[in-house]
């Protein structure tokens, strides 16, 4: 595996190459398992979250220069974020192409996994997983991206820390459950 990613290292620009190496040592050190694959393309270097076997981040090389394909799950729990990203970036996620899935399920091959609905600059935009959050690294960029990745998986430990609430749930009530019976615990104010 280190050998692929020292391959993979050397298509790096020179620029970013710290970056990459930084993100790269973040993300295993955060339980993430580093795949490397060689695409017609160049090396596509994905992070997968251990627990969820769902991929966090995706490397990958195009024509303009390399890319992080970001996806955010628990995007609704910091998507005010996303208002403080370059303009570029903004930009592009709101050029991204819709998600058909999310208009219409009959729409798009049944196993895509759905896109993202969040709000960015007080408009919400439905977006697909695959083109919404894919910034280039640049030397303004990129402190974003590690921020972008921090937020997520801080997201991602807190629900695994209360499975019993979903996603898009802001509001918190404990059970017990003995015998089959489920007994409210606490109901906190919203």
């Amino acid at each position: 595996m280190e050998e692929k990613f020292d391959s993979f290292m050397e298509t790096v620009d020179g620029r970013f190459r710290g970056f990459v190496n930084q993100i790269n040592e973040y993300l295993t050190e955060n339980g993430c398992k580093c795949d490397i694959k060689l695409q017609k393309s160049g090396y596509v270097v994905s992070y997968t979250l251990k627990s969820g076997k769902k991929t966090l981040a995706t490397f990958v090389s195009r024509k303009t220069g390399m890319k992080l394909r970001i996806y955010p799950e628990h995007i609704q729990q910091y998507q005010s974020f996303l208002d403080t990203l370059p303009g570029k970036v903004k930009r592009e996620i709101k050029k991204a192409s819709v998600c058909k899935r999310l208009i219409n399920p009959d729409d798009c091959n049944p196993k895509c996994v759905m896109g993202y609905t969040f709000v960015l600059d007080g408009e919400q935009y439905q977006k697909c997983r695959y083109m919404a959050f894919q910034p280039a690294l640049s030397e303004e960029n990129n402190p974003y991206i590690k921020q972008f990745l921090e937020e997520e998986l801080r997201a991602d430990k807190e629900m695994k820390n209360n499975p019993l609430c979903p996603a898009k749930c802001r509001q918190e009530t404990r059970m017990e459950a003995k015998n089959l019976q489920i007994t409210v615990m606490k109901k906190p104010d919203a």
